[in-house]
């Protein structure tokens, strides 16, 4: 039944009617307001090509339940919607070159993906699951965590902070390198000055060597 309606008697029989506006009740004027700030609010929402297709439903609710059913789709739809996700679920791997902060969109928005058509993952599954599609250098990693943390109580977004920070650990060490320590320094710096061209014997002064000798001697 539609808001703000009554029963009139036509021909005999009874129907519904639609009041007129001086009819309504305090309740029923109440009401009307509301809806029309709620289909207010929807109009700001929707561009010109979604518009066209609800200007023709009368309350919020038939413009919501309009929405739901263009971006849904019927349940064969949303079925067929959930397989896809669950596929890509699945298959779920972290990529060559990915930063784990691209992996945590990439696979969050997968499960968020999963949770509006009503598929949902415990703590644990989500957990095993990150850790089953992270490289084998990972593995060092996740075991520990396995063992250290309660994946039952473990949060996703806590699980993707803590490989976040081993992550930015690993290339801050990285991006340092191994130190050389001073007396090593040295050491190469001694050998080279001692390799360089300027310290070797010249050939022409080596080559003169043998005549200044035959001239001592003819002497």
């Amino acid at each position: 039944m539609k808001a703000n309606t009554a029963i009139a008697i036509s021909a005999g029989a009874p129907e519904w009617v639609e009041k007129r506006r001086y009819e309504y009740t305090n309740e029923e004027k109440k009401k009307s307001n509301l809806d029309n700030v709620a289909r207010d609010i929807l109009y700001k929402t929707l561009d010109k090509k979604m518009f066209s297709k609800i200007k023709t439903c009368a309350t919020a609710k038939e413009i919501w339940e309009k929405l739901i059913q263009i971006c849904e789709g019927n349940d064969e739809t949303k079925e067929n919607k959930l397989t896809v996700a669950q596929q890509k679920y699945e298959s779920m791997k972290m990529r060559d070159g990915e930063t784990m902060a691209e992996f945590d969109e990439r696979f969050s928005a997968v499960v968020i993906e999963l949770t509006s058509f009503g598929k949902e993952y415990s703590n644990r599954e989500l957990a095993l699951k990150v850790m089953r599609a992270l490289p084998r250098e990972w593995d060092v990693k996740t075991m520990a965590m396995r063992e250290s943390k309660d994946l039952n109580k473990l949060e996703l977004h806590d699980l993707f902070a803590n490989l976040k920070a081993y992550d930015f650990e690993l290339e801050t060490r990285s991006e340092a390198g191994p130190s050389t320590s001073q007396p090593t320094k040295a050491l190469g710096a001694t050998i080279s000055e001692q390799s360089s061209p300027s310290n070797l014997p010249n050939k022409s002064a080596m080559m003169q060597c043998p005549s200044s000798s035959r001239s001592l001697g003819n002497s």
